[in-house]
């Protein structure tokens, strides 16, 4: 798979170049830019989507001087897609992650994450806190007893959910893969280009306070409801450059949706991994958290989801954005500053 056809760069040090990382277990393709010598910057993507996300922050940073990577990670574009559900547990991908960083000389990096990508990084410096100079997780808060239902389900936020109406609050979209995961995939592969395009959307502020339309998943029958395929929609260019979108889709349209949804079967591995990390899983580098107001899903403004990260990270910075779930992709330019900003006024 190439990322040739996306579009052209200024200067040659800050070209998205393709490579692949293999091991005994696991190959791992990235992309990469800047100096092979700079300081390293690693961002790591989430459901459902590539290294190629991060182009915007990649060229940035590179420009400034990083030597920046975002791998594909296990199920994702050009990395291996095992066939096992198990084989999508965190402590799997994080083992994958050491992998890639050894490879790439093993100093303490700076790790950037996104959705999922967000777990990765929280769970490989938990545990090998060796690894990292500072975090930056996007949209999804760090759960310090793993990411999974039993911890995030608390936390939902009962006068938008009322516990006998919405059991799963926001999350029931994540029920209904460890219920009916078949049905699920299925319904996502119907039309791989338009799922993924129905998927990344712009934030909408009407939304704050509001039912998700995530949280009725189960109770229509799936995400795309009696159709159980998604509505003919057009990405949106914005967020997505056409031709890396155009790669995205090539990549879902070699394994389909299942792998990157077998994330979501590992509850128990994942919480039993978690506990596994020293000091509860606190973290003692510093965090940039960055929110996006208008994420129905995993927006920390107004409850409790925040709550476990603020008591695990030692040194915790938290800014909002007004943007969905896709902060990287809405707020490029913006999410780029505010890494800057942090980098800076921590030394980093």
């Amino acid at each position: 798979m190439s990322i040739s056809s996306g579009a052209a760069l200024q200067t040659p040090s800050s070209a998205l170049v393709s490579r692949t990382f293999t091991t005994p277990r696991h190959s791992t393709h990235y992309i990469a830019c800047g100096p092979a010598d700079g300081p390293l910057m690693i961002f790591v993507h989430g459901w459902p989507t590539l290294s190629l996300m991060w182009r915007a922050q990649m060229e940035a940073f590179a420009a400034d001087g990083w030597h920046c990577v975002a791998p594909d990670l296990r199920g994702y574009g050009g990395s291996s897609v095992p066939e096992a559900n198990d084989a999508y547990a965190i402590e799997e991908v994080v083992a994958d992650m050491a992998e890639l960083h050894d490879h790439l000389g093993g100093k303490p990096a700076i790790w950037v994450g996104h959705d999922w990508g967000c777990v990765v990084v929280g769970e490989l410096v938990a545990h090998q806190p060796e690894r990292s100079r500072g975090i930056v997780l996007t949209s999804l808060a760090y759960q310090p007893d793993g990411h999974a239902l039993r911890t995030i389900v608390p936390l939902v936020d009962r006068t938008i959910y009322p516990a006998d109406q919405y059991p799963d609050g926001q999350w029931d979209y994540y029920r209904y893969y460890t219920t009916h995961f078949e049905a699920a995939v299925a319904d996502l592969d119907a039309d791989l280009a338009a799922s993924l395009a129905s998927i990344f959307r712009p934030g909408n502020p009407a939304g704050i306070g509001k039912v998700s339309p995530n949280a009725m998943v189960t109770r229509n029958g799936g995400r795309f409801g009696a159709a159980h395929r998604a509505p003919p929609i057009q990405p949106d260019p914005a967020l997505w450059p056409p031709a890396d979108f155009d790669v995205l889709v090539q990549a879902f349209e070699a394994h389909g949706f299942r792998p990157s949804c077998a994330w979501y079967l590992n509850d128990d591995a994942n919480i039993a991994y978690a506990r596994k990390a020293a000091n509860g899983g606190r973290l003692s580098q510093p965090v940039l958290f960055v929110n996006g107001d208008f994420d129905q899903i995993c927006s920390i403004t107004g409850n409790r989801q925040g709550d476990p990260m603020r008591a695990a990270c030692a040194d915790l910075i938290v800014t909002s954005m007004p943007s969905g779930h896709w902060l990287p992709l809405e707020r490029k330019a913006e999410l780029i500053q505010a890494i800057r900003t942090w980098l800076h006024g921590k030394n980093l």
